[in-house]
């Protein structure tokens, strides 16, 4: 069996955070074929060009080895304003910056929104989606993920107590397993889950 790694990215830095709960969930549901680890966001400077030009933070370059390094990239966000939160957004900037040294291009990715409200931060969702379009990521299209709820979802501990959205989530990963394989070429059409 053909593993590969995938780089999981988190949108919200809170310490409770509902999409890292969600994150959490998502890797333990995920099949064997996938391993997934945590690419930090939070201590990357603000992309600035002129930081390039020398040796750049050390926390971009860690950031930059860690997605470079991965067969793939989920992305679990918020949505702040109708929108992605600036903290991802910045991350997506180091990522693919110098020009024409992007680590996202070719990269297979999927985007699950998490929200306590009733939109399931549909806006967050695809707004990123349009970012992938520039940065050459092939995305999952099937199945969507728009979590909203979320504070109905865990415990105090942040475990996923809903048995519906945990079967929903082994089936993302699951598809997503299928996506990856397809886009790196380990899977015939109509293999996909």
């Amino acid at each position: 069996m053909t593993q590969h790694s995938v780089a999981v990215i988190v949108g919200s830095l809170r310490k409770g955070s509902f999409s890292r709960m969600a994150a959490r969930a998502l890797i333990e549901r995920a099949p064997a074929s996938l391993a997934c680890r945590f690419a930090e966001i939070g201590e990357l400077a603000l992309y600035n060009q002129d930081l390039d030009e020398g040796e750049p933070p050390a926390s971009w370059r860690t950031f930059r080895d860690q997605v470079r390094g991965a067969d793939a990239v989920l992305f679990v966000t918020p949505e702040y304003n109708r929108s992605v939160p600036g903290v991802l957004k910045n991350a997506i900037d180091v990522g693919s910056r110098p020009y024409g040294q992007s680590v996202w291009a070719k990269k297979p990715a999927a985007v699950i929104s998490v929200t306590p409200s009733a939109l399931g931060a549909f806006g967050a969702n695809h707004a990123l989606r349009q970012s992938f379009v520039f940065l050459d990521m092939p995305v999952m299209q099937q199945p969507e993920a728009y979590i909203a709820g979320a504070h109905k979802l865990f415990d105090d501990a942040g475990r996923l107590t809903v048995e519906s959205t945990s079967e929903f989530f082994a089936a993302f990963m699951t598809g997503f397993a299928g996506w990856i394989g397809l886009v790196r070429g380990g899977a015939a059409q109509g293999q996909i889950a």
